[in-house]
Formats: C-alpha cells, sequence, structure tokens
C-alpha cells in the first residue's frame, strides 16, 4: 500500500516536468493533474499546483485506503448544514421552507466536529441556508483547518468580503461562492437585483487577501449556451478563479422554481454543448471537478448514483438518504448507511425521484472511484502516480 508520504514523493517526482494546465480538471475527488502550462502566472500557478496537489495526495490516500480494508460505502464529502438561515429567496432552492423554529437553529461547533469524526469524510461542503450567517462559524472552520479537512465553505457572497477578516488563508480552506452566470440571469436567478456585482467584489477582494476562491453553478433549463460560455471565460480569464463547480438543475421538490429543472437527455445534450469548446481545447477553463464527472455530464459516461458518497448533516440530523432527497433523518452517521435500503435509490432503482438526477454530490464519487479502475489509470492516476 502507498502511504501519503509515499504519494506525496511520486507527485513531487512528476511537478519537476512543468505546471497545471487549466484544461485538465482537479477536484478534491479526482486528482487528475496533467503537468503542461497553465493560463495563469507562473507563481499564482505554482500556488495552485500546490494546494491541488495536497489535496489529491489526501484523499488518494484515503480511497486507497477505503478499498484496501474493504469497506463498500465510504464517504467522500460531508455536506455540513450548520443553519438553513439564508439572506436571499432563491428560486431553485428550498431551504428556506423549513418552519421559522427550525430556521432559528444553529449547530453548535461541538456538534459540527462530532459530526465530522464520526463521518470521516476527507472533504467538508458547508453550504446553508448561509454559512457567513452563523455566529461561530470562524470557530467551525478552524476547527475543521485544525482536523486538516478540506473544507469549502458555500456563500452567495452577500456577507463574504466583510467576513475575511474572521479567516485565515489556508490550504484547507476555500471559499465557494455561488453564481450562476453573468449579472442579468444570475440576479434573476437569486431573484435579488445587485447580488452578481457583490459577489464578485467579494471574489476580489478574498483573492486579494490571499484565499483560495471556487464558483459553483446551476444550470437550469433555458440558459443561453454562448452566454454561459462568456461567463465561463470570465471566471477564468478575469477573475482567475481557482476552480469552477457546475452542476445540472435537480427538481428538488421544496424548490418554489418547479418549472426550469432539466430532464436527464436535456442534461446531455446542453452539456454535449456547452463543454464543447472546452473538450476541443479551444477554452481554458479552470474546473474543480473530476473529468469522468464532466464525461458522465456530456453523455460520454453512464454512472449510477452514489448516495451515501456526499451524507448531510443538520440541526435535524443525518438525513436520509442524500442530500437531495427528504425522507427524513437519523441521530447517527452509522443508522444512515446501515439502515437505509440503498437500493431503493439511483436510476437503475426505477424510483422515479432519481430518474432525472445528474447532481455532482450523487454522481461525483462514483466518477472518482471509477478513477480508480484499470481503464482509467492512462488518463488520470497514472499521470500522477508515474504509472
Amino acid at each position: 500500500m502507498m502511504d501519503e508520504g509515499h504519494l506525496r514523493h511520486r507527485f513531487a517526482k512528476r511537478t519537476e516536468e512543468g505546471t497545471v494546465n487549466g484544461n485538465d480538471l482537479q477536484s478534491p475527488l479526482g486528482f487528475y493533474i496533467h503537468f503542461i502550462p497553465h493560463p495563469y502566472p507562473r507563481e499564482e500557478s505554482l500556488k495552485f499546483m500546490a494546494i491541488q496537489l495536497q489535496q489529491a495526495i489526501s484523499v488518494g490516500s484515503y480511497l486507497v485506503k477505503q478499498r484496501l480494508s474493504g469497506r463498500k460505502k465510504f464517504p467522500l464529502v460531508l455536506m455540513l448544514e450548520p443553519l438553513f438561515r439564508c439572506n436571499l429567496a432563491c428560486t431553485g432552492c428550498g431551504k428556506i421552507q423549513h418552519p421559522v423554529e427550525i430556521l432559528k437553529q444553529n449547530l453548535t461547533p461541538e456538534q459540527c466536529f462530532a459530526a465530522v469524526e464520526e463521518c470521516g469524510a476527507p472533504v467538508v461542503s458547508i453550504p446553508g441556508g448561509e454559512p457567513l450567517l452563523h455566529p461561530q462559524i470562524d470557530e467551525i472552520v478552524r476547527g475543521l483547518v485544525a482536523r486538516k479537512k478540506f473544507v469549502y465553505l458555500c456563500t452567495n457572497g452577500i456577507l463574504l468580503e466583510k467576513s475575511l477578516a474572521k479567516f485565515q488563508p489556508s490550504p484547507y480552506l476555500t471559499f465557494s461562492v455561488h453564481l450562476d452566470g453573468m449579472r442579468e440571469w444570475h440576479d434573476k436567478c437569486v431573484d435579488r437585483k445587485g447580488i452578481f456585482d457583490t459577489a464578485v467584489n467579494a471574489i476580489k477582494a478574498a483573492k486579494a487577501k490571499g484565499f483560495r476562491v471556487t464558483t459553483n453553478t446551476t444550470i437550469f433549463e433555458g440558459a443561453n449556451v454562448e452566454e454561459m460560455q462568456r461567463f465561463f471565460d470570465f471566471l477564468s480569464r478575469d477573475l482567475k478563479i481557482d476552480g469552477m463547480m457546475i452542476s445540472p438543475g435537480y427538481s428538488y421538490d421544496w424548490a418554489p422554481d418547479q418549472d426550469h429543472f432539466l430532464q436527464r437527455e436535456q442534461t446531455k445534450a446542453l452539456f454535449r454543448e456547452l463543454l464543447a469548446p472546452f473538450k476541443a481545447g479551444k477554452r481554458s477553463w479552470v474546473f474543480n471537478h473530476n473529468p469522468l464527472f464532466l464525461d458522465f455530464l456530456t453523455g460520454d459516461k453512464d454512472y449510477e448514483c452514489t448516495p451515501w458518497g456526499s451524507p448531510s448533516y443538520s440541526v435535524l440530523g443525518w438525513q436520509k438518504p442524500c442530500y437531495l432527497l427528504n425522507e427524513g433523518h437519523y441521530k447517527t452517521f452509522r443508522e444512515l448507511i446501515d439502515n437505509t435500503d440503498w437500493s431503493q435509490y439511483g436510476r437503475k432503482s426505477g424510483n422515479p425521484q432519481c430518474a432525472d438526477c445528474m447532481v455532482h454530490c450523487g454522481y461525483e464519487p462514483t466518477a472518482a472511484v471509477d478513477a480508480m479502475q484499470p481503464s482509467n489509470i492512462g488518463r488520470s492516476i497514472g499521470a500522477v502516480f508515474g504509472g
């Protein structure tokens, strides 16, 4: 077995050949790095590469350990929701539809740390609600970083710039800013004018202070492909974002707008057109994704969901069966894993709620495990491990 130190040595040997290319996707679940010139300046490129390598080594080592231990159901990303409150009412989100007494509640730092330890996932995503509304979010983040978890703090950007003083830049901390497109489209999606400009200014401020910043974008039915491609150009070239995460809109039952979610074949056609310039090498977009997941979105790969790959913990407990379906909650992570009938979920199960879902929290864990298969070594792991 290759331990983390040995993996780091193998990575370091490879990095002598060059820098990271923006066309080769890197995700905490992917460890896909090919060493040809990155579109960013050399110093920034080397910093980008060092952080990506650190994440790749940690997650890769975790995956190897799980496989060698014979563990079949293990999490890769913990979706830690310390509150459901938000300062926006986005039409595609249903979190703020919870009763007022639920919206008033927060997870304590101790509850967050206990959930992280119980789950064991190497990556912790902090969605919401709006996490920056939590009065102890800085304490929560510090505790997770101290535990060497890779933290993605998701935010709509409204409070980000004024909150930066609460945090310290770290290779373990990334701000993931919600942007669904350029100014007019994004402000329409979040149902408030001016939010795009606020978020962009916050990204610039965070980058200037040395923080790692990525974006998360939901692609809905009706999205203009050319405009979205210009948006990706803007994020990669102008904002020099540290990675973009994209996902198709899934029909979340509590969302106020149920008319603009994508069906499966629509998703494949849209993403095939959207990503065509990237796949052809005509655009140097920087994604925070496993490339096999993007192959899945464009219909070049056919995956089943891994619903236990991104478990969700909130003030209500461990959500069953996954982040997107709301069928109640368990008190412990072990109960979630052991008591859920996982055969009832995923496209092959015939569950109508799963029929059109292609969202990253269910399918990128599948792609990450698929990366360990011999047929994918040439594209991914072999380029990093020297195989």
